[in-house]
């Protein structure tokens, strides 16, 4: 009861500073630590129910929970923690697995290692013969020792301090084997069988590979608002042209692997549907067609219109002149002007769905419109904050550090720009739609501009670096042979449906070619199915051969070699992942072992007994790492490496080791199916139908 009093005095004081001061306890305009400390008590205290607290407290309880102060605060505790050295066997991280065996047996041979600010994180060996992960900290940890004066008796060389660290590495870990010292101190080591074993059957029983464990904290995140991926991002009355090829195929891979991270992703198709090229437009559609009241115009070809409405526009002074007007008038609401832009919008989105519904991309349309009337407030936003620079004939600019040339929020004659457009767009974004993290995919020329603009988005402050992330990836040229932009023969444009197309006409004709061929029995794709499977192979490659390499490097476009059944393709993996799945399905026609029942009986057990069955297994355990590492930059060929090496150890595997009829066809044909499984999450995420045979 003594207690009781305590407290409920206490609550009074807080409730009486409150009436006083307000927000915070002690007097501050804004909430303090002092307020984070007590909030967190009351939280903590099992003498005290929320719900039992005076309604005033009840009330700053929950401002200080939903503060900056309490949130940052909450994510710096983590930060004086020191690491942890303990082993979780719920983390499917090979690394860190590694890693913390590594940290257990370093902090107990050399307590100090702890206060010398050393990284202790284990790496992938990049030659296999020397192990599979190894540990470099010796060398630099000895370094350290020695000019602190701290090395123990008997330790004098890094070798030494790689050796002392193995000795406390127990045998009986569950990850870790055959540890050795390599060199002037590396540590190599091999993961035991074991824990590979457990990986699989993992897989197995889940049937899907594990995520890692940033999967789960972004799934289970209290606050919900999420990510923004601007992609795609065409021009109305234009083709779609080979030019957005890869913002399309990249911002759709980086939208799945976001979404399968437990993110709430929001894919934005900012397309480029406003701007003074649309007077020209609506005249020459009033001329050409003018019953378009009636009936929506069949404009096939959109890079004509366009064509054809530029040429008059320069041609005729009149043309011009009307199409100068019909601006002004299309801006300020012209019903009429209106009524066409939307036609000429209608017409170009269905022109677009052909291309999004080969490549099965979902994306929302946003267009440069909607921020039409946001950017006034904007301008406004900036000038209040003394943040508007008016430049020579009265341009409304804003600069920003470690860039001399400044961003044009209103020209001179008072229009508007790419410059407002994206402002007013990251402001809606971060405010109306409450994204976190926000991911623009356009060509490495517009690096720049979209630094100036993440620059100007933190000056004004709408941008906190502790809770907010913006990315911008740029990506090279798609280049022709010449090693120039890929341009039909003619020098035109190639149409993205048209290239598409012909990807897809090359794979059926080798469908067929396979089928037919006196030097196998036939494939196994039926006649009906060849097509299919044809856009799955053809529309595959073409993408998986973008999606392979760094975004930000050219690539010469080739039809011939993405379509190869050799190498790094589409092709070689979708082949490799009918090929296991072939395996599977003999196993039950030939030898009665039926893989699904076996998992559905509980009876899968595997063995990674032979060497190459054991590197099948260990690649497998690299998918969560592969993950993570494709979360911090959101570049989607670290998926492409993963899954082209688990077919090189899943053709090295099937080569070395005889699946059907052997005394470990079970262990091995669940093996199969564990690849195909993994493969397959793979193929998803970056945007590939795959295919059960070919």
């Amino acid at each position: 009861s003594g207690n009781t009093k305590k407290i409920d005095k206490a609550l009074d004081k807080i409730a009486a500073a409150l009436e006083v001061h307000g927000v915070s306890v002690v007097g501050t305009e804004a909430l303090s630590l002092a307020d984070v400390a007590i909030t967190v008590t009351l939280l903590l205290s099992k003498s005290v129910m929320t719900t039992d607290l005076p309604p005033s407290i009840q009330t700053y309880v929950e401002i200080t929970q939903n503060s900056s102060a309490y949130k940052q605060t909450k994510s710096l505790l983590t930060t004086l923690l020191p690491p942890s050295t303990s082993y979780d066997p719920t983390n499917p991280s090979l690394i860190q697995a590694a890693s913390a065996i590594f940290a257990g047996a370093i902090f107990t041979t050399f307590p100090m290692a702890q206060s010398l600010g050393i990284e202790i994180k284990a790496f992938k060996c990049k030659d296999i013969k020397h192990g599979d992960y190894q540990c470099n900290v010796a060398m630099p940890l000895f370094q350290k020792l020695k000019a602190a004066g701290a090395l123990p008796s008997g330790v004098n060389t890094p070798q030494q301090v790689a050796q002392a660290i193995i000795d406390s590495v127990s045998v009986d870990n569950p990850v870790l084997c055959d540890l050795t010292v390599n060199g002037p101190g590396f540590i190599m080591s091999r993961i035991k069988e074991d824990y590979l074993v457990r990986g699989v059957n993992e897989i197995i029983t889940r049937g899907a590979p594990v995520k890692p464990k940033c999967c789960d904290a972004a799934a289970n995140d209290e606050d919900k608002s999420g990510v923004v991926v601007d992609f795609s991002s065409p021009n109305i009355a234009k083709e779609m042209h080979v030019g957005h090829l890869r913002s399309t195929i990249i911002g759709e891979a980086v939208c799945r692997i976001l979404e399968y991270s437990g993110k709430n992703v929001e894919r934005v198709n900012h397309v480029g549907d406003w701007g003074t090229q649309f007077g020209m437009l609506i005249q020459y559609l009033k001329e050409e067609y003018p019953h378009f009241h009636e009936d929506i115009p069949n404009i096939t070809d959109l890079t004509a219109f366009y064509k054809n409405a530029k040429s008059r526009f320069d041609e005729s002074a009149e043309f011009k002149k009307i199409s100068q007007l019909n601006v002004v008038k299309l801006q300020a609401g012209d019903e009429e002007c209106r009524k066409i832009w939307q036609v000429l919008c209608d017409v170009s989105r269905m022109e677009f769905e052909k291309v999004y519904a080969r490549l099965d991309i979902s994306v929302k349309e946003c267009g440069e419109s909607f921020y039409n009337d946001k950017i006034a407030p904007v301008i406004d936003e900036f000038d209040s904050r003394g943040m508007i620079s008016v430049e020579e004939g009265g341009a409304k600019c804003v600069f920003v550090p470690n860039f001399k040339i400044p961003l044009m929020l209103q020209k001179s004659d008072g229009g508007y720009g790419y410059d407002s457009t994206d402002m007013a767009a990251i402001k809606y974004r971060l405010n109306e739609l409450k994204a976190r993290q926000i991911v623009y995919i356009t060509d490495f020329t517009q690096g720049d501009h979209f630094q100036m603009v993440f620059a100007a988005a933190k000056k004004i402050g709408w941008v906190d670096d502790d809770s907010h992330r913006l990315d911008h990836i740029g990506f090279g040229t798609v280049q022709g042979e010449d090693g120039k932009r890929f341009k039909t023969r003619s020098g035109d444009t190639v149409r993205l449906v048209d290239l598409l197309d012909e990807a897809v006409s090359r794979m059926e004709a080798s469908l067929r070619e396979r089928n037919s061929g006196s030097e196998s029995k036939g494939g196994n794709v039926s006649e009906d199915e060849i097509h299919k499977t044809a856009c799955a192979m053809g529309y595959g490659a073409v993408k998986y051969f973008d999606l392979r390499r760094n975004p930000t490097s050219n690539y010469i476009f080739s039809y011939d070699r993405m379509l190869d059944t050799k190498g790094n393709t589409a092709i070689y993996l979708l082949y490799a992942h009918a090929r296991l799945e072939s395996i599977v399905s003999k196993g039950k026609a030939d030898f009665g072992v039926d893989v699904d029942a076996l998992i559905s009986d509980g009876k899968s057990k595997i063995a990674l007994s032979h060497k190459s069955e054991r590197n099948l297994g260990l690649h497998l355990e690299f998918f969560a790492d592969t993950i993570e590492e494709t979360l911090n930059d959101l570049y989607p060929y670290h998926i492409c490496d993963f899954v082209y090496a688990l077919s090189i150890a899943a053709s090295e595997f099937v080569t070395q080791c005889k699946v059907l009829g052997s005394p470990e066809m079970e262990s091995r044909l669940l093996l199969c199916r564990a690849t195909a499984i993994t493969m397959r999450q793979c193929f998803d995420l970056l945007g590939i139908r795959h295919v059960m045979r070919i």
